[in-house]
């Protein structure tokens, strides 16, 4: 019987050691993996902008985005909606650091080619803050050469280069600058300055499980006054269902690129001269 009772003691006391060695090497595992911030934004663009969410390695992002006419003529043009500008785009994730992307716009017939780049990515007590970069080139074709003959090609081209810097300071709250460059080689005055800054920045607050309020809006601070435009404002609604995030907006810019929408603003929100707009985004694994 006293045989009985050590070996049976013995086997727990093994069994006892072992899962206290098995939970330790639980407990390692957790300690050496980086804790990383989720996503300050569930869209790529927080409303305009780029945030500072990436397509994950592999991943192919298609997106169908949409402005609208100006909703201050009422039902002459249907709030806007007999008026529409489209923009269409693929952007593939090459790993977790780098994206490339191509897009078609309506707007000036525009074709525009870009990379976004993670630098640093939100992580518990080692970095406060996500940072990213976003270049883009643009191509005007609706520019047409043989009527401009003072013109070449480079004289379509337009280039952004922007920071991205962004926080998510708690489930509902995360806010980011965007501090941009563009580039313009064909400016429409002649006091209009070949490079502008544009300090920009945006917001999310998370109202429910699924949906979010979003705001951005771009200050410019060399345009000449003579230039009829305003700084890009916008808000709108996140709504997340299941594949895809579905943005609803109003904006005062009907373009949907960066050098438009940030210097060339036309709408008035004081005046109700606004556009009703929408980014749809579908990922699939490639």
């Amino acid at each position: 019987m006293m045989k009985r009772l050590s070996t049976l003691f013995l086997l727990l006391s093994t069994l006892a050691v072992a899962q206290t060695d098995l939970l330790d090497e639980l407990d390692a595992d957790l300690d050496m993996g980086p804790l990383y911030a989720e996503s300050a934004f569930k869209g790529l663009k927080i409303i305009n902008l780029e945030s500072t969410k990436m397509v994950d390695k592999g991943e192919m992002y298609f997106i169908v985005a949409h402005r609208f006419g100006s909703i201050e003529n009422g039902f002459d043009d249907f709030f806007g909606l007999d008026i529409a500008s489209n923009k269409l785009q693929l952007i593939y994730g090459l790993n977790d650091h780098i994206n490339f992307g191509a897009a078609r716009s309506s707007y000036q017939k525009t074709y525009a080619l870009h990379t976004k780049l993670r630098i640093l990515r939100q992580q518990t007590e080692k970095s406060p803050v996500s940072i990213g970069a976003y270049g883009q080139l643009t191509i005007n074709n609706q520019l047409d050469l043989d009527l401009n003959p003072d013109l070449d090609f480079s004289h379509r081209l337009t280039y952004t280069a922007q920071a991205l810097v962004s926080r998510k300071f708690s489930e509902k709250l995360s806010l980011q600058l965007s501090p941009t460059l563009i580039h313009k080689n064909l400016t429409e005055v002649d006091d209009e300055s070949n490079m502008q800054f544009v300090m920009a920045a945006g917001g999310r607050y998370k109202l429910s499980k699924r949906i979010s309020l979003n705001m951005d809006y771009g200050l410019v601070t060399n345009r000449p006054e003579e230039l009829n435009y305003n700084n890009m404002l916008s808000i709108g609604l996140d709504i997340e269902t299941g594949g895809h995030v579905f943005q609803l907006h109003f904006t005062n810019s009907r373009s949907m690129l960066e050098h438009s929408f940030l210097t060339e603003a036309s709408g008035d929100w004081s005046e109700g001269d606004i556009h009703f707009g929408f980014n749809i985004s579908r990922v699939f694994d490639w």
